[in-house]
């Protein structure tokens, strides 16, 4: 068990590593049908992954200058609260409900990625950004918004990281490197409250997520030394690819 353990965090580290993007909707499915799990300490095992994960590319961003925490306490703060909430409701919820759920919430998101990818570039030639009247408004909407990434946190053990990045983008008008360094350490703290509340409900696995975590940390940061020679749409159509067919699989088995 102790080599799929590493295998899948290895794996998952990789598919990080080379996209930016949380690697939960990884270990979720892999947990859950190679190693048996329910799906509930799949995703237990999910969020310690994203919490060590996170913290060591949020780490490397904060070495190059490139995380403002104060602009983002509000997305945590609501995150924080949300991702009880979430792992709340998911401790109710049947494995199988919650199992048919998360393949077709991987479905959609595969989907998305096939048909808009995740091209930095364009995310950060975008001058759009959302105007408040005051400064109350404004982190009141933050707030909102972080407390239902926290809510999506704790049901599926995605950290929420594309969401906040688009909040910190387009919300806080905050400069892309920025905003992917403070990202992944918002990400770090849901995926971490979200790791309290399924501890609470007695749904986490911690040996196997520390040993996952690890491997996931250590391959990612490899793999993100070659992630810009390779074409973003190739890469955004391969993870679309991986999230649709684990996604079949998953709601296929939970019927």
């Amino acid at each position: 068990m102790i080599i799929v353990i590493i295998l899948i965090g290895l794996f998952t580290g990789i598919v990080t590593g080379l996209t930016g993007a949380s690697g939960n909707m990884m270990v979720v499915p892999l947990v859950n049908m190679l190693l048996n799990f329910s799906i509930h300490d799949s995703i237990g095992v999910s969020l310690i992954v994203n919490v060590i994960a996170s913290l060591a590319i949020s780490y490397t961003y904060y070495k190059h200058g490139n995380i403002d925490i104060k602009l983002g306490i509000w997305i945590a703060i609501g995150s924080i609260l949300g991702a009880q909430l979430g792992a709340h409701f998911a401790d109710n919820i049947s494995g199988v409900r919650l199992g048919g759920s998360f393949g077709i919430f991987m479905i959609v998101v595969g989907i998305m990625l096939w048909k808009r990818g995740f091209n930095r570039e364009t995310l950060e030639n975008k001058k759009e950004t959302v105007k408040f009247k005051t400064q109350t408004q404004k982190i009141l909407t933050t707030l909102i918004l972080g407390f239902a990434v926290g809510i999506m946190s704790g049901i599926f053990g995605a950290g929420g990281g594309a969401m906040i990045l688009l909040i910190l983008i387009f919300v806080l008008n905050i400069p892309l490197r920025v905003a992917i360094g403070t990202s992944c350490l918002l990400m770090t703290i849901t995926s971490c409250s979200g790791a309290l509340g399924y501890a609470l409900q007695g749904n986490l696995r911690l040996l196997p997520g520390l040993i996952m975590g690890l491997s996931a940390a250590g391959s990612g940061m490899v793999s993100a030394r070659f992630a810009n020679q390779v074409n973003d749409n190739i890469l955004s159509k391969t993870v679309a690819i991986i999230f649709i067919v684990f996604g079949a699989v998953m709601t296929i088995i939970h019927l």
